[in-house]
């Protein structure tokens, strides 16, 4: 029987040929009626359970806190610390593989990555997964440093130099760009061939004029150690097609973009050119069916999940600048902010879903008659690029969420100050704006009322943050992932863990008028003031990547089928490794819920 010991479950699944023989040669059979105590708080742990059948049920203080099943093993952490601290009692009759402690003690001794995996936290367990993966079919963003990448020779020249005289250099130092330094200014800046040939079209002799007047400034930089997909949210941020490499105040070279695409082998710089090269919204729409393949191939590259959100929502704000850029008049555009919300907003949106958007107007500005009609037709745009109306509303086809900037304050008095109906979801939705075309001041003027009226309003932030508890049926989840004699239902990531997380940082953020829109974001300056400890804000980004990285992955393989995205998950049909990461993330949920009723004064309410 122990020549069948399950070394495809992690973290077995990390040892090498002469640790699975040492796991063989002290391995043995356990068996356990229903309703037996198999550990027992206080005691000495002499092994580690790995389950082969029936159901083995977790308590702290009487409550059941999780239920394990066939392919789970416990307890690692009690035999690392030497007392048992839960109780592990048998739902049914349990038949489980014992591996003897000293056995266990000498393989975390010799393989980090078997111990990391077996009692870490969830932040170590996800870093040493992030070192131990293999890219599978490309380089992966989440590992590969800017500076590991191929870099072009820096060349500089004055700004005062005739543009002549930089072409010639350009051409026997055979390259496209140059960096042009202003000694006057002290700025820096860059001359490319794309520049040339506006200066060209000036008309002027070009012995006569200097570069320094056709440069683009700032120069854009970016250090060696940052991550190349960062690299790349950069470029597309600030639409350019290179990047300054620097250390320590000294420009080491230059990353172009094709050069950061053959490296990573990928078309997300392909689609952003797509995108801005199109002139009309079939263009657009092929475009927008590029995204998902995207998504997939960099997740299945091995990419992390946080970094090609970050990607998608530069692509997402693309195509969204590109579609109104097409559909509105141009005095429109300038006169206005176009902003997405939600998981949009929030940078945290992968897989395309309902629309979530809305229009400030500046005050004073007189909007085309038709407004309505180009509206709705953005909103048919949307729909046709795949993301499909949203129920609620939420979206320039509906008045209530195109006004002018004033109209907006006043809109938000009155979700502030009258906290019923629907009115505190579209507070915590309009919290997560993002500005993607148009005037991000009119954005930011309206942000500002926001933070200003929720100020010492306890209240209103104890209202606000009670909705952690809105999904009160998923309260249950943590001890229910496996259900005794029946197949439970699929679990929603987004009830279960994902809104409360993110809205409890939501709550947070506003009542300490962090104005960061990502909840990674809103996490960090939580941190930074006191509000969270360093351990619960990383535990927070990480369980937020841990859903994140399950729906999309779930998501993907509903597509594959021809299903629709559902955003659950079958917790029978995960591995091993992805139960054991979702329980983790689903306890820090819990975690962080007592801490916000305790923070919010939620059982009062």
């Amino acid at each position: 029987m122990p020549n069948a010991f399950p070394f495809s479950l992690s973290p077995f699944d990390c040892l090498d040929p002469d640790e699975r023989r040492q796991v063989r040669g002290s391995v043995d059979i356990a068996y356990f009626p229903q309703q037996a105590v198999i550990l027992e708080p206080g005691a000495t742990p002499s092994h580690l359970f790995v389950i082969v059948k029936g159901y083995v049920q977790q308590m702290d203080d009487g409550e059941v806190v999780a239920t394990l099943g066939p392919d789970d093993c416990f307890d690692g952490r009690s035999l690392v610390a030497g007392r048992v601290s839960s109780r592990f009692v048998a739902a049914q009759e349990v038949v489980a593989y014992q591996l003897a402690r000293q056995t266990v003690i000498e393989l975390i001794a010799s393989n980090a990555t078997f111990g990391a995996l077996l009692f870490a936290d969830l932040g170590h367990k996800l870093s040493v997964l992030a070192e131990r993966q293999q890219p599978r079919e490309l380089p992966s963003l989440s590992l590969s440093r800017v500076g590991e990448a191929f870099l072009r020779p820096v060349h500089s020249v004055d700004a005062a130099t005739d543009i002549l005289s930089v072409v010639r250099l350009m051409r026997e130092q055979r390259t496209s760009s140059v960096v042009v330094l202003d000694a006057v200014s002290g700025r820096k800046g860059i001359f490319s061939r794309t520049l040339l040939q506006q200066a060209i079209l000036d008309g002027r002799p070009l012995q006569t004029m200097p570069v320094g007047d056709w440069a683009r400034y700032p120069l854009i930089e970016i250090r060696s150690t940052e991550l190349l997909g960062d690299a790349m949210a950069t470029m597309l941020r600030h639409r350019i097609h290179r990047l300054v490499v620097e250390e320590g105040g000294q420009m080491l070279g230059v990353l172009e973009a094709l050069d950061l695409l053959s490296y990573l082998s990928n078309q997300s710089h392909i689609v952003t050119l797509q995108i801005e090269q199109a002139r009309d919204l079939d263009s657009l729409a092929s475009a927008a069916a590029q995204i998902t393949k995207v998504i997939a191939l960099l997740f299945r590259s091995g990419s992390r999940v946080e970094l090609i959100a970050r990607l998608v929502q530069q692509l997402n704000a693309r195509l969204f600048e590109r579609a109104w850029q097409l559909i509105a008049p141009a005095d429109l555009v300038a006169n206005s902010c176009l902003f997405v919300m939600g998981s949009e907003g929030r940078g945290e949106q992968l897989l395309k879903t309902d629309q979530d958007n809305g229009l400030i107007l500046r005050d004073g500005y007189e909007p085309p008659a038709d407004l309505p009609a180009i509206c709705e037709r953005f909103s048919a745009a949307l729909g046709v690029f795949g993301y499909p109306p949203c129920p609620g509303g939420i979206m320039l086809s509906n008045p209530a969420w195109r006004r002018t900037a004033k109209d907006f304050a006043a809109t938000l008095r009155e979700w502030v100050w009258q906290p019923g109906g629907d009115n505190l979801m579209h507070l915590a939705i309009f919290m997560d704006a993002h500005a993607v075309a148009g005037d991000a001041a009119l954005l930011a003027q309206v942000s500002d009322s926001l933070h200003q009226l929720a100020t010492d309003n306890d209240a209103l932030l104890g209202r606000f943050a009670a909705a952690i508890d809105a999904f009160e049926a998923h309260a249950g989840w943590l001890g229910k992932l496996f259900s005794l004699g029946e197949t439970p239902p699929p679990l929603h990531l987004k009830k279960a863990g994902l809104f409360p997380l993110v809205h409890g940082v939501r709550s947070l953020a506003l009542a300490h008028q962090v104005r960061a829109t990502s909840t990674a974001a809103r996490v960090q300056a939580l941190v930074g003031l006191g509000a969270l400890s360093p351990g619960e804000g990383e535990d927070l980004a990480e369980a937020l990547h841990v859903f994140m990285a399950l729906k999309l992955k779930a998501g993907l393989a509903e597509q594959e089928q021809a299903r629709p995205v559902s955003g659950t998950v079958v917790v029978q049909q995960l591995s091993s490794l992805d139960r054991d990461l979702l329980k983790d993330a689903l306890g820090v949920v819990k975690r962080f819920q007592q801490l916000l009723r305790t923070r919010f004064h939620l059982g009062a309410l």
